[in-house]
């Protein structure tokens, strides 16, 4: 295991997508998330998280100490439970001291990759109590409005319960007596046709002191970032691409060795002054090189520039080509 992150990071994620549904919201009907007083499109923290968290499933092999917490379709008891019966003690479900509790939250954040990066709330059943992770994203959002649509299709077959049909000889009796038409259905397909989006993210080394990630788990989540959406494809999600990662290393300044690790810890400058792209100290700018008249439609209307002279003394500028290098 490589030694635990001991700077703090803040990046920045960019990616986009075409004609799909980057992030559907289950308020309105699946459509994608918008914020609506200016039309630009959003994506949920968490959702960016489930593909970090699929690209580590694949990647890792689903093993400890690199296996998923918040696993598709599991029943999260089931885990804390484990931490219990896996360190001293055992499990008593009729005792649970402070003492157990803690053993289990360790427990918990050696072996699952998640619980170490993202947290976990485990104050359930067994209980293996708290875990604030060192690792956070900010809802990504759109550099400029995004247009939903709900897109109607043809399914050319239906699934129908017949209640007369015991076997499938039946079934294909009842369907030699129906018409072409009556064996078909209508559905539907929200998208937006193309949106590039921006997520901010942070990384505090304190709290990666608690949980134990590391800079192999720093390595990896970089990795994820740029990787998983192409091991996670589904037509309801188009073409979603990781373009670009910036991230932003604090490592001091101060002559005194001590005192810069301290400083590279505690930061040298503040987010906003390095990943706001509103804010103009930032050394990052994304701009439209396209007619503004006209929707984007392609990475190729954006222009990404950075500025090295704006980057603050005691911080380094590192992007995707050297972070998973």
């Amino acid at each position: 295991m490589s030694k635990v992150v001991e700077n703090r990071y803040d990046f920045l994620f960019v990616f986009d997508c075409e004609n799909g549904n980057p992030n559907g919201d289950p308020d309105t009907g699946n459509f994608p998330r918008l914020d609506p007083e200016d039309m630009h499109g959003l994506v949920s923290d968490v959702a960016i998280k489930r593909r970090i968290r699929n690209y580590v499933q694949v990647a890792m092999d689903n093993r400890m100490p690199n296996a998923i917490f918040i696993e598709h379709a599991t029943n999260l008891n089931r885990r804390i439970l484990e931490a219990h019966e896996q360190t001293p003690g055992g499990y008593d479900p009729k005792k649970s001291s402070k003492d157990k509790v803690e053993l289990a939250r360790q427990w918990m954040c050696d072996n699952f990759y998640d619980v170490r990066t993202f947290g976990a709330v485990m104050g359930v059943g067994a209980n293996a109590g708290q875990v604030r992770g060192p690792v956070q994203f900010s809802f990504a959002r759109s550099l400029h409005p995004v247009l939903p649509m709900d897109v109607t299709i043809t399914r050319m077959a239906i699934t129908k319960k017949v209640k007369s049909a015991k076997n499938s000889k039946e079934y294909l009796e009842w369907e030699k007596e129906h018409e072409e038409d009556e064996l078909r259905t209508m559905g539907r397909k929200q998208l937006i046709p193309y949106g590039l989006y921006v997520a901010k993210g942070f990384i505090n080394p304190f709290l990666a002191q608690d949980t134990g990630f590391s800079e192999d788990d720093l390595k990896l989540l970089w990795q994820s970032l740029m990787g998983m959406y192409d091991l996670d494809r589904s037509s309801s999600k188009g073409m979603m691409t990781s373009r670009e990662l910036f991230a932003f290393k604090h490592v001091g300044t101060d002559t005194d060795s001590e005192q810069r690790i301290r400083q590279a810890k505690l930061g040298c400058a503040p987010a906003h002054k390095l990943i706001d792209l509103n804010d103009p100290d930032s050394p990052i700018a994304i701009e439209r090189i396209s007619d503004t008249k006209k929707p984007p439609r392609s990475f190729k209307d954006f222009k990404i520039t950075t500025n090295t002279s704006k980057i603050p003394s005691g911080v380094e500028l590192l992007t995707s080509s050297n972070l998973i290098a």
